[in-house]
């Protein structure tokens, strides 16, 4: 157990925080003061935290500057959400703390968290308290007191950690929407979550291995087996995205006859995998009688302890992309669009339906997400190098990926990056219809968020668990219906819900009423809805449109 951190610490370091959130980030979710269903904050935590940890994956680095600058990097990439970027930028401050230094004991460490800290800040226009803000402030405030005491990375840690746990009960207090639903902050919850597994790195413990279900085993040492100790030869993963709604009890029965270690994860659209068999390709023909295969990772574990057992790195297929570019030669990626005009658009959207009226406006590029899918930054700063334009304009269409978004601005590679901050889909359709292509840029931004005022969102989802919101005793399985983003009204018939926003775009005399309808809505039930607005809404212009989104049965623009 060392005092101090140098690169390799600092990239177990990080491995150990990633495998923390990722087997808690469910019970972080269930943080959510508002009950609609998204991915939130414990699952974007540990999807960005994760793209740090494959990263060092790679990599053996010499120094905890060089580790630091990795991680940094990494997680500037793949932010998503909110929580996603506020953590990048924590650790980007780390790294900037740690530059030029081989290894940091407890007072540099202190100090690297604090200008991770000031990082945070910095970059959030308006730092309210209760936040993951004000406990990583406390407790790096302590790191630094607690390494004047004892200058040891781990005394500093644990200093840092136990203050969190005493700051975080006070983020409900702090925090007047925290307060009402009785909660603490989910991203505060969710960086000590990380620190926890950052000390448990230092303190020698061994890295979890994450499984599907949420449980954590410990990693194997295939070192220390014998061939004879591995039963079944290939570790097998893969994702199959459903196509039918036949049960998985059959296929798991099947999957336990021809292997061991079986894990299948299921969501309501796909599910996931893992079991170690002899017979991969049988695993794989059963799996889809029941989807389409998307993803799979078939590694040898035989070969993989022979490796190890003779101190060879073992191969995995995080190695292919390596062996893919020597395959290659060396050929060199393509680089960003060359410019073929002035102005380019990008929007953020889920839906066929939807991206269809994008593309009908004039943008470029699709960049897939939304609620429960807020895609990264490195996915929007991809897009954003392939639109052949030297400006390129980013529609958010969601309050969650605004920020990641902004981390953008200056990382495309010869391009000028302008995110407008759209935050629900048809704020983003009435931007793009205020384009003109003629004009400045800054002046294009400008009409473009000034026609924003114009539209009020409408949006009917259901309750993914019980809670007494906004005065509100909500049920799970209710539907909900939000109007600018707050709650406008619960009831068990959507019907119903549905004439209380006719009867609110009438009392607000609206000429335009657009509604998309989601994947889980039928062509009847649309009509139906129409019929609904058509009755209290005679003066409006009415249009339905298939949109195609999850998660909403309807979002609803009113002009």
């Amino acid at each position: 157990m060392k005092a101090t951190v140098d690169g390799v610490l600092f990239k177990q370091m990080v491995l150990h925080g990633s495998a923390a959130i990722a087997l808690q980030k469910q019970k972080i979710n269930d943080l959510n003061v508002f009950p609609v269903p998204d991915g939130d904050t414990g699952t974007n935590m540990s999807m960005t935290i994760n793209t740090a940890a494959t990263e060092l994956r790679k990599t053996t680095p010499e120094s905890v500057e060089q580790a630091s600058k990795v991680t940094a990097g990494a997680l500037l990439r793949g932010a998503r959400g909110n929580s996603g970027v506020i953590l990048s930028l924590l650790f980007r401050g780390i790294s900037k703390g740690l530059k030029g230094v081989e290894e940091a004991d407890g007072k540099a460490f202190a100090a690297a968290m604090q200008e991770g800290v000031a990082a945070a800040y910095s970059a959030v226009m308006k730092p309210a308290e209760g936040t993951v803000l004000t406990v990583s402030r406390l407790a790096s405030k302590r790191a630094v007191e607690a390494a004047r005491e004892n200058n040891d990375v781990r005394f500093v840690l644990e200093q840092a950690i136990e203050t969190g746990y005493e700051v975080l009960p006070q983020t409900t207090e702090m925090n007047p929407v925290l307060k009402k639903a009785n909660v603490v902050d989910a991203g505060a919850k969710g960086y000590l979550v990380i620190l926890e597994g950052m000390l448990a790195a230092v303190k020698g413990e061994p890295l979890p291995e994450v499984t599907e279900d949420g449980s954590a085993q410990e990693k194997a040492d295939f070192a220390a087996l014998g061939e004879e100790e591995i039963t079944f030869t290939f570790d097998t993963v893969f994702i199959v995205r459903k196509t039918t709604n036949k049960p998985l009890e059959g296929l798991r029965a099947y999957l336990s006859s021809i292997g061991d270690s079986l894990v299948i994860g299921e969501d309501d659209d796909a599910f996931k995998v893992h079991v170690h068999t002899d017979t991969p390709g049988s695993a794989l023909n059963e799996a889809q009688k029941y989807g389409t295969l998307e993803l799979a990772k078939i590694e040898n574990m035989r070969t993989q302890a022979e490796d190890l057992a003779a101190g060879r790195q073992a191969q995995s297929t995080d190695d292919l992309d390596a062996v893919e570019r020597e395959l290659e030669e060396g050929a060199a990626p393509a680089g960003p669009a060359a410019p073929e005009k002035r102005y380019g658009f990008l929007s953020v959207c889920a839906g066929d339906g939807i991206a269809a009226v994008f593309r009908d406006l004039g943008v470029d590029g699709i960049i897939s997400g939304g609620q429960t899918m807020n895609p990264s930054t490195e996915s929007i700063l991809n897009e954003i190098n392939r639109t052949p334009a030297e400006v390129v304009f980013v529609l958010p269409n969601n309050k969650n990926i605004i920020m990641a978004a902004q981390q953008c601005v200056g990382l495309a590679e010869g391009k000028e990056v302008i995110v407008v901050p759209t935050a629900t889909i048809p704020q983003g359709i009435t931007a793009m219809m205020n384009v003109d292509l003629e004009a400045e840029p800054q002046e294009i931004l400008e009409a473009m968020t000034a026609s924003m005022e114009s539209v009020a969102t409408a949006q009917i989802t259901y309750a993914a668990r019980d809670s007494d919101f906004d005065g509100f005793a909500i049920q799970e399985g209710d539907y909900l219906a939000l109007l600018g983003g707050k709650l406008f009204g619960t009831e068990r018939d959507i019907a119903a819900l549905l004439r209380q926003l006719a009867g609110e775009a009438a009392a607000r005399s609206a000429e335009f009423v657009t509604i998309f309808y989601g994947e889980d809505v039928s062509e009847e039930d649309a009509a139906a809805t129409e019929a609904i607005f058509s009755e209290l809404c005679p003066e409006a212009e009415l249009s339905v449109l298939p949109g195609g989104q999850p998660v909403y049965y309807y979002i609803i623009s009113i002009e």
